[in-house]
């Protein structure tokens, strides 16, 4: 993950992993972080996923149904949803670089330069809501609400948490009760309290059975499961 700033812009603790880098410029719109970000990823990938960084309620299936959206006369894949166009919820092949630093060389800095100038694949509503994940966890397409007002912020801490189905395995399994349950929770550490769990040194957590971790602040979203296992201290 690329994060992508203004020079010398502060930012809230990220987690190790990400990388973070600044714009040539700053207040040069959405194709100057574009290129910082592409650039960034080098030769590591050839498609990116594009996001804002005010969207929270981003889904998984969200990125992977744009993502397999590319094939090989496929430049940008453009979700268009209830008709308006999301350049920054989309995806991009890293080989467009040279092009859109063209572009902000000719203070051409809008996203629809661009377009014109390389293999769209548009996708509607109708066309991301055709992957059963997406139409499960994000059938109102969510994924692009972005927060800019106090009031966007407000409604979207009103809405209900997603729900999570839970197992908890060996001495972490509630006697006498079934072992998965679902509950509603935004982070890991919401889950692990509605099920009376702590997570200290003793528990992990598996995250759609790959992701091991303890973070409270590991975000969710609807469909996933965890399961809780007990570990050592040094787990």
């Amino acid at each position: 993950m690329v994060v992508v700033r203004a020079p010398g812009q502060q930012l809230p603790e990220l987690h190790p992993s990400v990388e973070i880098v600044d714009d040539a410029r700053e207040g040069r719109g959405p194709l100057q972080g574009l290129a910082a970000g592409l650039a960034a990823v080098g030769e590591r990938a050839e498609v990116v996923y594009v996001s804002s960084t005010d969207v929270p309620l981003l889904h998984p299936a969200f990125i992977s149904r744009v993502l397999t959206g590319f094939a090989q006369e496929v430049d940008v894949v453009l979700p268009e949803v209830r008709g308006f166009r999301q350049p920054l919820s989309a995806g991009y092949r890293v080989s467009l670089l040279p092009s859109v630093e063209l572009l902000i060389a000719a203070d051409k800095l809008k996203p629809a330069f661009l377009f014109e100038q390389c293999r769209v694949l548009r996708l509607d509503d109708a066309a991301m809501l055709q992957d059963r994940a997406v139409a499960e966890g994000d059938p109102e397409l969510m994924s692009v609400s972005n927060l800019n007002e106090r009031s966007d912020y407000e409604q979207a801490l009103a809405l209900a948490a997603p729900e999570i189905a839970v197992r908890r395995f060996g001495a972490l399994a509630p006697t006498g009760q079934h072992r998965l349950v679902t509950v509603q929770g935004w982070t890991l550490g919401d889950v692990a309290a509605a099920v009376d769990l702590r997570l200290d040194e003793h528990v992990v957590a598996a995250l759609n059975g790959d992701q091991i971790t303890r973070d409270p602040e590991l975000p969710l979203a609807a469909g996933d499961e965890l399961a809780f296992m007990a570990a050592d201290a040094g787990g």
